[in-house]
């Protein structure tokens, strides 16, 4: 059962308010730039993210730690927040 993302409770028009705005503040020519800085800064932190994900293996590697302990906590966690979205859908759908 998929549950379907809600972007923080925001309507349809609510975010076409906040785009109106962002256009009066900052401009029809600014925009892109702003659009582009932001895609620019979040391809950066994904790629900090993978190179730390990398070293932690390669560290663990050389060291000779067990790396199939990281992929059972992560199903244990995946498992645990399958139940808590099953259950949070069951919660909403009573209301």
């Amino acid at each position: 059962m998929a549950m379907q993302p809600h972007l923080l409770f925001i309507s349809g028009a609510e975010i076409a308010f906040i785009l109106f705005l962002v256009l009066l503040i900052f401009g029809a020519d600014k925009i892109p730039e702003i659009a582009r800085g932001l895609g620019k800064g979040m391809r950066q932190i994904k790629d900090a993210t993978n190179d730390i994900k990398s070293e932690i293996t390669k560290t663990a590697e050389k060291q000779g730690l067990d790396l199939d302990i990281t992929k059972d906590v992560r199903k244990e966690i995946d498992a645990v927040k399958d139940d808590i979205e099953e259950f949070g859908g069951s919660v909403k759908r009573k209301f």
